[in-house]
Protein backbone atom coordinates (compact mmCIF):
# COMPACT_ATOMS: atom_id res chain seq x y z
CA UNK A 1 0.00 0.00 0.00
CA UNK A 2 1.16 2.80 -1.02
CA UNK A 3 0.30 6.36 1.56
CA UNK A 4 0.91 9.67 0.91
CA UNK A 5 1.87 11.23 4.12
CA UNK A 6 3.15 14.33 4.98
CA UNK A 7 4.70 15.05 8.66
CA UNK A 8 5.82 18.80 10.22
CA UNK A 9 9.25 18.43 11.94
CA UNK A 10 8.30 17.56 15.39
CA UNK A 11 9.28 19.69 18.03
CA UNK A 12 8.36 17.31 20.99
CA UNK A 13 8.25 13.40 21.74
CA UNK A 14 4.33 13.62 21.81
CA UNK A 15 4.70 15.17 17.81
CA UNK A 16 7.21 12.23 17.23
CA UNK A 17 4.83 9.35 18.42
CA UNK A 18 1.57 11.34 16.38
CA UNK A 19 3.39 10.88 13.25
CA UNK A 20 4.45 7.42 14.43
CA UNK A 21 1.04 6.31 14.89
CA UNK A 22 -0.03 8.15 11.59
CA UNK A 23 2.28 5.90 9.72
CA UNK A 24 1.78 2.95 11.21
CA UNK A 25 -2.32 3.05 11.22
CA UNK A 26 -2.14 5.08 7.31
CA UNK A 27 0.47 2.14 6.16
CA UNK A 28 -0.96 -0.88 7.62
CA UNK A 29 2.43 -1.57 9.40
CA UNK A 30 1.55 -4.83 11.28
CA UNK A 31 4.56 -5.25 13.04
CA UNK A 32 6.04 -2.98 16.50
CA UNK A 33 6.82 0.26 15.83
CA UNK A 34 9.34 2.30 18.31
CA UNK A 35 9.71 5.84 18.53
CA UNK A 36 13.56 6.86 18.99
CA UNK A 37 14.12 9.82 21.73
CA UNK A 38 14.61 13.40 20.17
CA UNK A 39 18.10 12.89 20.22
CA UNK A 40 18.12 9.87 17.90
CA UNK A 41 19.88 8.35 20.22
CA UNK A 42 18.94 4.74 18.77
CA UNK A 43 19.37 5.82 15.92
CA UNK A 44 23.05 7.17 16.43
CA UNK A 45 23.62 3.83 18.57
CA UNK A 46 22.83 1.36 15.69
CA UNK A 47 23.47 2.98 12.95
CA UNK A 48 20.12 2.94 11.66
CA UNK A 49 20.60 4.85 8.27
CA UNK A 50 21.05 3.47 5.81
CA UNK A 51 18.65 0.56 7.10
CA UNK A 52 19.97 -2.49 8.79
CA UNK A 53 18.57 -5.60 10.32
CA UNK A 54 19.74 -6.40 13.87
CA UNK A 55 19.38 -9.20 16.15
CA UNK A 56 19.85 -7.88 20.03
CA UNK A 57 20.98 -10.64 22.59
CA UNK A 58 19.57 -10.87 26.16
CA UNK A 59 22.26 -8.43 27.49
CA UNK A 60 21.50 -5.99 25.06
CA UNK A 61 24.26 -6.63 22.58
CA UNK A 62 24.20 -7.02 19.11
CA UNK A 63 24.47 -10.61 17.92
CA UNK A 64 23.84 -9.77 13.93
CA UNK A 65 24.39 -6.70 11.86
CA UNK A 66 23.58 -6.78 8.28
CA UNK A 67 24.71 -4.88 6.04
CA UNK A 68 23.07 -1.76 4.55
CA UNK A 69 19.64 -2.15 3.23
CA UNK A 70 17.46 -3.39 1.24
CA UNK A 71 20.57 -4.49 -0.70
CA UNK A 72 22.64 -5.89 2.15
CA UNK A 73 19.92 -6.99 3.90
CA UNK A 74 20.32 -11.39 4.89
CA UNK A 75 17.39 -13.12 6.00
CA UNK A 76 19.43 -15.82 6.28
CA UNK A 77 21.95 -14.07 8.91
CA UNK A 78 19.16 -13.15 10.65
CA UNK A 79 18.00 -17.08 11.28
CA UNK A 80 21.51 -18.04 11.96
CA UNK A 81 21.52 -15.47 15.00
CA UNK A 82 18.47 -16.05 16.29
CA UNK A 83 18.86 -19.77 16.20
CA UNK A 84 22.01 -19.48 18.22
CA UNK A 85 19.79 -17.65 20.84
CA UNK A 86 17.42 -19.19 20.78
CA UNK A 87 16.85 -23.89 21.50
CA UNK A 88 14.95 -24.82 18.87
CA UNK A 89 11.68 -25.99 20.77
CA UNK A 90 11.86 -29.63 19.04
CA UNK A 91 14.88 -30.42 20.52
CA UNK A 92 14.65 -28.73 23.73
CA UNK A 93 11.44 -30.95 24.32
CA UNK A 94 13.13 -34.42 23.32
CA UNK A 95 16.21 -33.17 25.69
CA UNK A 96 15.11 -31.81 28.74
CA UNK A 97 12.43 -34.40 31.26
CA UNK A 98 9.89 -31.76 31.21
CA UNK A 99 6.60 -32.82 31.76
CA UNK A 100 4.10 -32.04 28.83
CA UNK A 101 2.77 -29.29 30.35
CA UNK A 102 5.47 -27.18 31.25
CA UNK A 103 7.60 -27.48 27.85
CA UNK A 104 5.45 -24.68 26.30
CA UNK A 105 5.75 -22.39 29.41
CA UNK A 106 9.53 -23.16 29.25
CA UNK A 107 9.75 -22.01 25.47
CA UNK A 108 7.82 -18.66 26.18
CA UNK A 109 10.03 -17.87 29.03
CA UNK A 110 13.27 -18.38 26.87
CA UNK A 111 11.76 -15.81 24.18
CA UNK A 112 10.29 -13.00 26.96
CA UNK A 113 13.84 -13.04 28.27
CA UNK A 114 15.13 -11.76 25.11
Amino acid sequence: MRANIELAHHKSFAERSAAVDTCVREMEIDFPALVDEMDNSTELAYTAWPDRLYVIDRNGRIAYKSRPGPFGFKPDGVREALNELLPDPEHQAESESTPEGDTAAAQSASVEHL
